[in-house]
């Protein structure tokens, strides 16, 4: 078959979650650029599904999203605590205060309580926020599950299938792969992740400002080992988080750094600046860094996802623009965003969410 009601740009987790929920109302192709799916953000992620991540406005998603990774297996408790100073008690207030009434449970910790969740923390840390939902997920599982669950409906997985033309007409599109294949289909969707808005100036869409942006983490040998019940720790202010990983420790600096479309690597000095940072926060020893990666994150200019039609090009939809949360709200954005391209009414998951907060319109 070289005809498709929706052929989907991207494997990683957008465009395998997606290409699941709409094969079981339509045709897909999913084309892949890399040798393998999930090579890129979603091999790379070090995610964990915590309610508040992405702001106020991606908090229904990820609400949305949680009963569906809990019943499949997909999470395990972990709990997270935004850790601050005493120059940062407006940061803690700003929190609560963003979050209240969101849905997200969350409450205040003064320092008596941290030190019984981290014992060699050091003295300049007073206070936290508290996350107890908060859990790791199993990216690789949840990302081959839902690649399982479209073969099972009749999606066609090509890989190393980088796009090279897409040509509207009368019927469609008109596509043609690096390797010469050619596919017709219905709709083109944009599941490109960093090269969401490359595609889009191929397709004859006017990119949407998606940037890439560079975010390192390191796993460490450290002494003391991180306990394995050790919750993820963020800085309030935005200048680290790690989590225990099979008796390691896993570390970034949240670093942002705009970057083209690539093949991240993580830079010396991102490294460096991360492992000084612990340094400032709790009195364990650094062994080794056994291990360094680098991924990219894509935003829209508003930090939001962008999920739809394109307001100007017939047949061109978005799936793009998930920064570090696309994997803790997939099965929500995924579900959604097959609704409005299918036409479909809303299921227990998404009616409670609001698609005019994530649609490509919103950008005039």
């Amino acid at each position: 078959m070289t005809r498709y009601d929706f052929a989907i740009v991207g494997a990683g987790m957008a465009g395998a979650s997606l290409a699941a929920e709409l094969a079981q109302d339509a045709s897909v192709l999913l084309i892949e650029a890399e040798d393998r799916p999930g090579y890129h953000a979603t091999g790379r992620s070090a995610a964990f599904w915590e309610e508040c991540y992405g702001g106020p406005e991606i908090v229904p998603l990820t609400l949305a999203s949680g009963p569906y990774l809990r019943d499949h297996g997909f999470l395990t408790p972990r709990g997270a605590l935004y850790i601050g100073r005493e120059q940062d008690a407006g940061l803690l207030d700003a929190f609560m205060g963003r979050f209240s009434g969101t849905g997200a449970t969350i409450h205040r910790l003064d320092r008596a309580d941290l030190l019984e969740r981290l014992p060699d923390l050091q003295a300049q840390w007073n206070a936290a926020i508290s996350e107890p939902a908060c859990s790791d997920i199993d990216v690789a599982g949840l990302h081959a599950h839902y690649l399982a669950l479209g073969r099972s409906h009749g999606v066609r997985l090509e890989t190393r299938a980088r796009l090279v033309a897409a040509a509207r007409h009368r019927e469609g599109w008109a596509l043609r792969t690096e390797r010469g294949e050619t596919f017709t289909a219905t709709t083109l969707v944009n599941a490109a992740g960093a090269w969401a808005d490359e595609l889009a100036a191929l397709a004859g869409a006017r990119p949407l400002g998606i940037q890439p942006l560079r975010r390192t983490v390191v796993q460490l040998r450290t002494d003391p080992p991180p306990r394995s019940d050790l919750p993820l720790v963020l800085d309030i202010a935005g200048g680290f988080y790690f989590k225990p990983e099979a008796g390691k420790l896993w570390l970034s600096p949240h670093d942002e750094v705009p970057s083209a479309p690539c093949d991240a690597a993580p830079e010396e000095l991102d490294v460096a600046e991360a492992i000084e940072r612990l340094a400032q926060v709790i009195d364990w020893r650094v062994e080794a860094v056994e291990h360094r990666w680098a991924g990219l994150r894509s935003f829209a200019p508003d930090r939001r996802p962008v999920y739809g039609f394109d307001p100007q090009v017939s047949g061109f939809a978005w799936f793009a623009g998930q920064g570090g949360f696309g994997i803790q709200t997939a099965p929500a954005a995924a579900r959604l965003t097959a609704q409005l391209l299918l036409g479909l009414d809303r299921d227990p998951m998404t009616r409670g969410l609001d698609a005019a907060l994530y649609a490509p319109d919103r950008f005039g």
